[in-house]
């Protein structure tokens, strides 16, 4: 290393002596949807792209929060009186909502911090970029504060931010597939007890993901419509099934007896057979079943995603519809909460980037849009990165 190289790297660790560095994953949903705050089992994974988070240390208790994504929209305010954000700088509640769940842990910094984010994840792609800001936050944080925690409670931590800070309904889907994600495995989450294991994906499949370009707002949308109506029906259920504790372990049966509103029935109907698919993906690949028979369970999913919980839109249905009818495509669903963002299409490896593009032609002759294709890889979880590491 020659001597101005020795200085600079000296310069460059004492200026950042103190700080903390996170990654954390997107992730795709693979089957379960809307599953997670109906109490369900469902598949996610990590993908190998994500939200880096990089946390300096301030003297006074001034907050800096940038991301690279929102470059226009800096927030800056003080760690004694946060308040939530509105417009363009709404993206910050995700990490504000973070540090007022840490304080009240004692988890947080107790001094001010710039923030800085970036990412390598697309925005409103239904692959949880949401999640992803909330555990690199919390991950960059603790380090800032020199506190520990686990899996479990980092996952906590994000979720009850995004429910009472943020205002989303969600379950613990997207944070625990960014929280247990596993390098070439699905993530299997128990959402009524909150606990995950991993399973392996086979060798001869990859997971594309196809974004429609229709952006959705999860919190101005119908999601918190649809988490209503699940728990309306679960209330009648319980009517005549008291001691039923979820709705993904109600049955048809049960559906039928308690006698619900059209739609309210149509959303029970959903969560019951979703949650059917999701067993029988697990028991199916247990019992080396065909890929092409695992994979209708994905095309399954999304037909009842498109009839009974009505989250669907054209443009998805679309990409869907294209890619069943290609032999390489296993199966192909919605992603995410759906009314927009992306596709999954769960493909054989023979299926490549010119077989990607042989769908967005379609699609946008059909629309006028050009959607965007990835290929992603089931990835490692949230962690915490040594920056020091990586000067040489």
């Amino acid at each position: 290393m020659s001597k101005q190289m020795a200085q600079a790297k000296q310069a460059y660790l004492e200026h950042m002596e103190g700080s903390a560095a996170a990654f954390a994953p997107g992730r795709i949903e693979f089957l379960g949807n809307h599953l997670d705050y109906n109490g369900g089992v469902v598949l996610g994974a990590a993908i190998d792209a994500g939200i880096y988070a990089l946390a300096n240390p301030r003297e006074d208790k001034v907050i800096r929060l940038f991301s690279e994504s929102f470059e226009k929209a800096v927030v800056e305010t003080s760690l004694n009186g946060f308040s939530k954000q509105e417009g363009e700088k709404s993206w910050a509640n995700y990490c504000l909502g973070v540090l007022e769940v840490m304080q009240s842990k004692g988890l947080a910094p107790d001094s001010g911090f710039s923030l800085v984010l970036v990412s390598d994840l697309p925005v409103s792609a239904g692959l949880s970029s949401s999640a992803a800001l909330e555990l690199a936050t919390a991950l960059a944080l603790a380090g800032l504060a020199r506190k520990e925690i686990s899996r479990k409670e980092l996952v906590g931590i994000c979720r009850k931010a995004e429910n009472e800070f943020v205002g989303m309904p969600c379950g613990i889907l997207d944070q625990a597939s960014s929280a247990f994600g596993k390098k070439d495995h699905l993530v299997l989450i128990d959402c009524e007890t909150e606990s995950a294991s991993s399973i392996p994906m086979p060798a001869e499949s990859r997971l594309w993901v196809l974004d429609s370009g229709i952006k959705h707002d999860l919190v101005d949308s119908h999601y918190a419509t649809r988490n209503q109506e699940c728990q309306d029906a679960l209330r009648l259920v319980r009517e005549i099934n008291p001691g039923l504790t979820c709705l993904a372990k109600a049955d048809e049966t049960m559906i039928a007896q308690a006698n619900l509103p059209d739609k309210v029935r149509k959303r029970a109907l959903h969560v019951v057979r979703e949650q059917e698919r999701v067993c029988a993906f697990q028991n199916g690949l247990a019992e080396q079943s065909s890929l092409r028979e695992l994979g209708r369970l994905l095309t399954d999913s999304h037909r009842s995603s498109r009839e009974l919980f009505e989250n669907s839109c054209p443009e998805l249905d679309a990409l869907v519809e294209s890619l069943v009818e290609n032999e390489k495509v296993l199966g192909a669903r919605l992603t995410g909460g759906g009314f927009g963002g992306a596709v999954l299409a769960w493909t054989t490896t023979d299926f490549q980037q010119e077989d990607a593009d042989g769908i967005v032609s379609s699609y946008e002759s059909r629309f006028g849009q050009v959607p965007r294709t990835h290929c992603f890889a089931p990835s490692k979880g949230a962690t915490i990165e040594d920056w020091r590491k990586t000067q040489g």
